[in-house]
């Protein structure tokens, strides 16, 4: 028997401890789960927001940014073993559509993720299949598998801008994910990076995170900004990870003439792009979503090296019964809150 935490409805959690464990299948991986992040996305989809989980969906087990010891391996698998840390891609894809016939298969036109539409791993045992599975170093804490994820994300992000070395980089929105952004743009070269938020809070773990400016929109104009931390060079090339309004119209009028803005950010609300702006500044408007698998296995690459540091975001534990209570802490603690993480030792 295991433990399972089902989000019934939207505001709702049950935690259940009498589930029959899954069964390993061939050419499949049984987890022993050992850290969940908790995502934005997953705060969305806690409130009935999120626009891909209609209410007929619920109830659904949430989980998809976490760490793992191997315990059990199908007949067929013969790249990894029991004993090993791993994590895994959250993508269950058709794959046989357009996208997945060219090797896109992160956007697949049939995409599931584990989490939202498909089974997450708020669960002590999990099974994946393996050819999602990601190994990860012997050193690593199950901390930093929980991160890595989330630094997938930024490493495809960055992968779709068409350079990052030499150039100034702007990103809008400090949480979490942006700080990932900032980091991977210097790890990736960036000349400088500069970060803007509405919260201290945030602003100072990205300083903390070795960003190399920070701007707080509510005390500076973008403009201003821009100016004190990159002088009359400007910016090349912006993230925006915010997923408000005002981040976009802001980058679109200050960023350089032929620049190229990456949109990370989920918008709850559909913005309004102001396309005579990008028209007559040849800007270039590229989006993002999730990651590949080589992006997962660069994210290990970066956090075994220290280039990009998963310690000073993580805000808050909580043990595993307590997994509602961490929903609850994180919309009560608002913009001091950054990556919080379920343990299920």
């Amino acid at each position: 028997m295991m433990r399972q935490a089902v989000m019934t409805k939207p505001g709702e959690i049950e935690f259940n401890d009498s589930v029959d464990e899954p069964t390993v299948g061939p050419g499949q991986v049984k987890f022993h789960i050992k850290k969940i992040g908790v995502c934005g996305s997953d705060i969305h989809v806690f409130h009935g927001t999120h626009a891909t989980v209609p209410p007929e969906m619920y109830p659904l087990i949430q989980g998809h940014e976490y760490s793992a010891e191997i315990v059990e391996v199908g007949e067929g698998v013969t790249k990894v073993k029991p004993g090993m840390k791993a994590t895994a891609r959250p993508q269950i894809v058709c794959p046989s559509c357009p996208p997945c016939d060219r090797g896109d298969y992160h956007i697949c036109n049939k995409l599931r993720v584990e989490g939202f539409q498909a089974p997450g791993v708020a669960q002590d045992y999990f099974i994946t299949t393996e050819d999602r599975v990601i190994p990860l170093p012997d050193n690593f804490t199950y901390d930093q598998g929980a991160m890595v994820e989330p630094v997938a994300v930024t490493v495809h992000a960055m992968n779709r801008a068409t350079e990052v070395k030499g150039k100034n980089v702007l990103v809008t929105g400090a949480g979490p994910i942006g700080n990932l952004v900032a980091q991977v743009a210097k790890a990736y070269g960036a000349k400088k990076v500069m970060i803007t938020d509405i919260s201290d809070f945030r602003l100072e773990k990205a300083t903390e995170c070795k960003i190399d400016g920070v701007s707080n929109s509510k005390n500076e104009s973008l403009a201003d900004g821009v100016k004190r931390v990159f002088g009359d060079d400007g910016y090349d090339l912006a993230f925006e990870c915010a997923g408000v309004q005002v981040a976009l119209d802001g980058i679109v009028e200050t960023i350089n003439k032929g620049s190229e803005i990456v949109v990370v950010a989920c918008f709850t609300k559909p913005p309004v792009v102001d396309l005579a702006g990008l028209q007559d500044r040849e800007l270039t408007l590229i989006g993002t979503l999730m990651y590949k698998h080589e992006d997962y296995e660069k994210s290990v690459e970066l956090i075994s090296s220290g280039d990009v540091l998963c310690e000073p975001l993580i805000t808050k534990r909580f043990p595993f019964e307590q997994y509602k209570d961490a929903y609850d802490y994180i919309d009560e603690e608002g913009e001091r809150s950054l990556k919080v993480i379920i343990d299920l030792n």
